[in-house]
């Protein structure tokens, strides 16, 4: 499995998609005073702090943002490479697709960041592109693809669906 390692000087930042009983994917909308992407939905990440490797962020940022505990990564889905709307430049990004050890019905979110959660499936999908420009469909694109190309096989602990607010 690919992992990138940061080379000096980069910012990195790092996704998990995370799929339920169902197959449907995990997404948080961001608050809309969020910095960076308000008011759009994201799948759970953030970035690599210093000294830290591509998979350790991943595990930490799952915690910190769902309480959810990094169990399995079943497969690297890609690296993207991004500039955001808050002036932080150019950002690299590994995502992945994972299992995870906890209530997937009962995420704790950081609610100071986020607004509300949902599982979107196929037919769903459209959704992730809320307040997108064109062009601006990384995330609706990761998860199609997640979703597409998943692997069979159990996904989480839990299955059903969580509300799409808290």
């Amino acid at each position: 499995m690919e992992v990138p390692v940061p080379a000096a000087g980069e910012v990195w930042t790092v996704g998990a998609v995370v799929l339920n009983r169902d197959g449907a994917a995990f997404a948080q909308k961001r608050s809309p005073d969020r910095r960076l992407f308000p008011d759009t939905w994201d799948i759970v990440g953030g970035h690599v702090e210093a000294g830290e490797t591509v998979l350790e962020a991943l595990a930490r940022e799952i915690e910190e943002e769902t309480g959810w505990r990094l169990s399995r990564v079943r497969r690297f889905l890609g690296t993207t490479t991004w500039t955001g709307d808050d002036g932080g430049g150019l950002r690299h990004e590994a995502d992945y697709l994972v299992d995870v050890d906890g209530d997937l019905d009962a995420p704790a979110l950081e609610w100071s960041k986020h607004s509300a959660y949902g599982w979107f499936g196929r037919d769903d999908l459209d959704r992730l592109k809320e307040n997108r420009g064109p062009g601006e469909f990384l995330i609706h694109d990761l998860v199609a693809r997640a979703l597409t190309e998943r692997p069979d096989g159990p996904q989480g602990v839990s299955g059903g669906s969580g509300p799409d607010t808290p």
